[in-house]
């Protein structure tokens, strides 16, 4: 009864009265009466001042927002994470030398992603350090100390706009998620592809086809041509005047089956190709030959004593991705037990020019020594050219909707998760640049066991433990790959890792 005599006492009062101050007059007797609280009467003043501004020939005025938002921007989301995680890695070579490294680190994630008019998407994510394949820093590696800074940062780690004109068709061009269907042992998750792809999807059935492309942006090595006038004469001839872009080209198809609604099957397979490539024997970069040795002499390397040294001035290319084409094969079967989510999954990765690239780092050690007047390490006594080939077999279970707590992909409360699998890359199967930083130390030639299990304590707090465990395959050849964390040892003999991680997800 209050509220409606208090409704058109307000409302009948002249619009000048908007003027006064916070409260009416009367509304502040009534609550110095105990009629009406202040909650109430700050209701009523609300309600009448709306009913005020939208009479006839009133003008309505929204409230401003202090968030000014483009037109054509449809939806944003606010994604991220903030990563705690204490690490311990240990190498050693093939004498027992070793390496440790204990490690409390910190990886920040945090990006902005949704939707624009006319069926067009957006994604824009920044993190810390500039590692392609890794996102953490470590506590105590910065100066000055204590809490030093000066390795931190933030960068872009994604930034790309795509465009979705049907339920069947996505194209996305920019710095993007992973758009294929991989695993780690032909890509480390946190590497995120640079340039176009495109993903098309058709069920038929309990079949869902899918098909997905890739034209990714290796390496972009400019100017990509300059006179020769204007580069410096360099030991009696000039240098190379001209460049290419190095692209990495991906074809991908596949087939997700629903035998049921708790049971399904996907399986892809891939081509991957690298073109724009120069090759130059004495040279390190991504388009040279790779080589994949080290300057280490002692007993059981492939590099003897009296072998190639890096003060000969010789490179033990760890990047060139000269000869490879790579057919690679992921699947995974998804069921339950009974109320629990499993999967059995892996992956088969077979380099078509492997035995060329076996040859090519060969000829490229003989070459080099003679060049140099040093001996030919073993790796150049015989080609390896049957290590060719890759591949992973593992199997999860956990609780929850779905599989992906220990990678992060899930964070629902009080859900677990457990992991395992066994992978094994030989030298020449895979590109050494994509290659997991974490588990076997972003190398070849090494096979090894991997476990993690997860834990959800409340919806987006994870706790994660991961173990690994690697060797050596071949022991005529090191073990190649180039990653920031312990670059000192090749061959590395033996391989472990711990992780334990504590992640908030918003």
């Amino acid at each position: 009864m209050w509220f409606r005599i208090l409704l058109a006492l307000l409302c009948a009062a002249p619009v000048a009265a908007k003027a006064q101050e916070a409260h009416d007059p009367l509304l502040d007797l009534m609550i110095e009466k105990g009629m009406v609280t202040r909650e109430e009467a700050a209701r009523v003043q609300g309600e009448a001042e709306a009913r005020r501004t939208n009479a006839p020939g009133a003008r309505f005025k929204m409230p401003e927002s202090k968030w000014k938002i483009n037109n054509a921007v449809k939806s944003v989301e606010l994604f991220g994470d903030i990563r705690l995680r204490f690490e311990h890695r240990e190498a050693s070579t093939p004498v027992g030398d070793r390496m440790e490294l204990d490690r409390e680190r910190a990886a920040v994630r945090f990006g902005l992603r949704g939707d624009l008019f006319e069926d067009f998407y957006y994604g824009l994510r920044l993190e810390t350090s500039t590692n392609p394949r890794s996102t953490w820093i470590n506590f105590g590696g910065s100066s000055p100390s204590p809490s030093g800074k000066s390795s931190n940062g933030i960068n872009v780690g994604q930034a790309y706009a795509g465009w979705r004109p049907e339920s069947w068709l996505d194209v996305t061009v920019g710095r993007m998620p992973n758009p294929l269907f991989t695993t780690p042992m032909v890509w480390d998750p946190d590497l995120n592809p640079e340039g176009a792809s495109e993903r098309v999807k058709y069920a038929v059935g309990k079949a869902e086809f899918f098909a997905n492309f890739g034209q990714f942006l290796y390496q972009d090595s400019n100017p990509s041509y300059v006179s020769s006038s204007l580069l410096p004469f360099v030991a009696g001839s000039r240098p190379q005047n001209s460049t290419d872009q190095t692209f990495l080209i991906s074809w991908q198809g596949g087939v997700n089956y629903h035998f049921s609604d708790t049971v399904s099957a996907k399986i892809a397979g891939t081509l991957y190709q690298y073109i724009g490539l120069t090759t130059n024997v004495t040279a390190s970069g991504v388009g040279d030959t790779f080589i994949g040795e080290s300057s280490y002499g002692g007993p059981g390397s492939s590099v003897p004593l009296n072998g190639l040294t890096t003060a000969n001035g010789v490179s033990y290319n760890q990047v060139g991705v000269n000869n490879l084409l790579v057919v690679d094969v992921p699947f995974e079967f998804n069921f339950k037990i009974r109320k629990l989510n499993a999967r059995l999954f892996g992956d088969y990765a077979y380099n078509l020019e492997g035995a060329d690239r076996a040859n090519a780092a060969r000829n490229a050690l003989i070459s080099q020594a003679s060049l140099n007047g040093t001996t030919p390490p073993l790796a150049a006594g015989k080609a390896q050219t049957k290590a060719v080939y890759a591949y992973q077999i593992g199997a999860g279970i956990g609780s929850g909707d779905n599989l992906g707590l220990v990678t992060g992909a899930v964070a629902k409360r009080h859900s677990w998760e457990l992991r395992s699998y066994w992978q094994h890359i030989e030298q020449y199967a895979l590109d050494p640049n994509l290659l997991d930083s974490d588990f076997m130390e972003g190398r070849g030639n090494m096979e090894g066991i991997f476990a993690a299990a997860g834990y959800c304590f409340t919806d987006g707090v994870i706790g994660t433990i991961r173990y690994g465990n690697a060797s050596r395959i071949n022991r005529n050849l090191g073990t190649g790959g180039n990653n920031l964390d312990i670059p000192q040892i090749n061959p590395i003999q033996r391989y472990s890792i711990l992780q334990l991680d504590f992640t908030v997800k918003f």
